[in-house]
């Protein structure tokens, strides 16, 4: 009897044990540290957003790795500092260049995840390169539902071009049609709510195949235009400000398709067999009325305003719920946190630079999951480095062209420069970032705006 039992026991482990976990990344679009519930948000209600918080872990200190959409997404997708690839900056959008993207070099994550049976896809904003090498269906993802670019308008009857070969002035891949796979789909819908039905579908989908899988659901709410339908825009009544209201309704649209992936995988039964994630590419914009509450800064910028990113996880029965995890944690992690979940192999020519969280969630490791973090904008020849509580910034905008150091454990505003006081430290930190620097590439494709190539058709 006992050994009936003990052998009934073993099986249920190994079966737990061997249960490979669905991810859902849901990724924002140039959304405020200070935009969601869970961080202290007042003015717009959140509370779909938080649930992810609220059952899981809510992380302080949770960063990216660039302050722009396109590097930063690089670095999410591969798990690895997009500057050790060269992906310095957002590339252009011409479909005739086949090296402007994430090389093909590179694996996704969606590629890793095929290794273990996973079926992924990605639905929303790509900003991975617009050559068809680069097609999220030749880079390990099974289904697609988007746009190539980077930026996109949210009105459907604004979607007038079927390709980006149509494309006749700048701006004009914000126009195009929605994408499915390679088949261009007629919407009639508020984009936000498009992006939300197609990954309520999707989930859907694989638990009636019994599919393990991975969704990426990247929104490009609440970067602008800012765009809102009267549905959500009467939510806010109270908020006077046309931008701030506008903004307010694009986030509540986020929120109300959150809702709804969350309800799809309560639905499913998938809830304990789900990781969801949430957070933002990078910091609030100028131009969107966002806000990054206490930080400095904004998108663009390598002061904590552009970096540090609303950020939560959730992993029902398996890490903490209502946790606030005060050390520094990386975009970069994701990867390498579900790689952990199926012991997948890892390049060695190509080591992630990310490392599993859930060790440090539940308890199993202490101290921090990373002894540093680096930033580069190769461009700018701008830097930052955060060590412990000590980071050092040069951001090269706004005059501030000198390195500067702060203690973010008592200035997390980044308003009081000690590196006169710390010269020693100073010069550690910067030689280590150096050491860091000396291991990247230089940008390897033409950025965003730096050619005309929509206005060359028809020439030779």
């Amino acid at each position: 009897m006992k050994k009936s039992l003990y052998v009934i026991l073993l099986i249920s482990y190994l079966g737990i044990a061997q249960k490979k976990p669905n991810l859902i990344i849901i990724m924002t679009d140039d959304m405020g540290w200070a935009d969601v519930g869970f961080n202290g948000c007042k003015d717009i209600p959140t509370p779909n957003i938080d649930i992810i918080a609220n059952e899981g872990v809510r992380f302080d200190e949770g960063y990216v790795s660039f302050p722009v959409c396109g590097p930063s997404r690089a670095g999410l997708l591969t798990g690895r500092y997009q500057d050790r690839f060269g992906f310095t900056t957002n590339p252009s959008i011409d479909p005739n260049n086949p090296i402007a993207g994430l090389p093909v070099e590179e694996e996704t994550i969606a590629q890793v995840l095929r290794k273990a049976e996973y079926n992924s896809a990605i639905v929303g904003k790509w900003h991975m390169g617009t050559n068809a090498v680069f097609h999220p269906l030749e880079r390990g993802f099974d289904y697609f539902y988007g746009f190539l670019s980077g930026g996109h308008n949210y009105y459907h009857d604004q979607l007038i071009y079927n390709d980006l070969s149509d494309v006749t002035s700048k701006w004009g891949w914000y126009k195009t049609k929605i994408k499915e796979n390679h088949s261009v789909v007629e919407t009639d819908d508020y984009l936000t709510d498009e992006l939300s039905d197609a990954a309520v579908s999707y989930i859907n989908k694989q638990a009636r195949n019994d599919q393990h899988f991975m969704l990426y659901l990247a929104y490009n709410a609440p970067h602008t235009p800012l765009q809102a339908t009267e549905k959500y825009l009467a939510r806010f009544p109270n908020i006077k400000d046309k931008k701030r209201k506008t903004y307010a309704a694009m986030v509540s649209a986020v929120d109300d398709g959150v809702g709804r992936v969350l309800n799809a995988l309560k639905e499913q039964g998938l809830d304990e067999e789900t990781i969801i994630v949430f957070l933002s590419d990078n910091g609030g914009a100028h131009n969107n009325a966002s806000d990054n509450g206490p930080l400095r800064g904004l998108k663009g910028d390598l002061f904590e305003g552009g970096v540090r990113v609303p950020f939560a996880m959730r992993w029902k029965g398996n890490i903490p719920e209502g946790k606030t995890y005060k050390n520094a944690v990386s975009s970069l992690d994701i990867m390498a946190t579900i790689v952990a979940r199926n012991n997948i192999k890892i390049n060695k020519e190509r080591p992630l630079d990310g490392v599993d969280l859930v060790p440090f969630l539940t308890g199993n490791k202490k101290g921090n999951p990373h002894d540093v973090l680096f930033w580069r904008k190769w461009e700018q020849n701008a830097m930052a480095i955060r060590k412990g509580n000590l980071k050092l910034v040069k951001n090269i905008k706004d005059n501030h062209k000198d390195l500067e150091l702060f203690d973010l454990s008592l200035d997390v505003s980044e308003s009081n420069n000690s590196k006169v006081k710390v010269k020693q430290t100073s010069k550690e930190l910067q030689k280590e970032w150096e050491q860091w620097n000396s291991e990247l590439k230089d940008r390897v494709f033409p950025t965003l705006g730096s050619d005309n190539w929509w206005s060359k058709k028809g020439k030779k």
